[in-house]
């Protein structure tokens, strides 16, 4: 099974909100959509470091980005378009900004086809929205990261249906 690197990012306001964006597998483009971390795949010769502050400017056209260190790990397969599985290796940093209006001038053609809204949320909001967001463990793990309580080693975390639903 084909693997890709991902490096996702837990992008932090001064305000304590954390920006996500709602969208749909390239697999499921009528399911319903799910919340989720900015970030994608790493190319083959940038570091993760490099792919999330990439990906960063790119879904949201933020060039103050101040990246911290990772935080989280997660493996999970997921089929692409045209049924393709793979094994999407995540890694998730958090970084801070100024905050303010994402744009969308950087999304390419399936994020502008699969990805319904991009926005900043405020955690207890969040997680009373009844809404999913992904990673699963997020509603368990994301009130130390906005808090600032990082872990020492980035913390593995599992991925129990892998995003496969949405």
């Amino acid at each position: 099974m084909r693997e890709r690197r991902t490096a996702r990012v837990l992008l932090l306001d001064p305000h304590g909100r954390i920006l996500l964006m709602k969208g749909r597998l390239p697999s499921r483009p009528d399911a319903p959509g799910a919340w989720f971390t900015v970030g994608g795949g790493a190319d083959p010769d940038e570091t993760l470091e490099q792919a999330a502050s990439r990906e960063v400017f790119e879904e949201t056209g933020f060039s103050d980005v101040v990246l911290g260190p990772a935080v989280w790990l997660r493996e999970s397969v997921l089929a692409l378009e045209g049924g393709e599985a793979v094994l999407f290796c995540e890694t998730y940093f958090v970084a801070h900004c100024a905050g303010a209006e994402p744009s969308r001038e950087g999304w390419d053609e399936v994020e502008r086809r699969l990805v319904d809204d991009i926005r900043w949320w405020r955690l207890d909001d969040l997680l009373a929205c009844g809404e999913p967001v992904y990673p699963e463990a997020f509603a368990y793990l994301a009130p130390d990261i906005v808090a600032g309580r990082l872990p020492r080693e980035p913390l593995v975390i599992t991925a129990p249906g892998a995003l496969n639903n949405i």
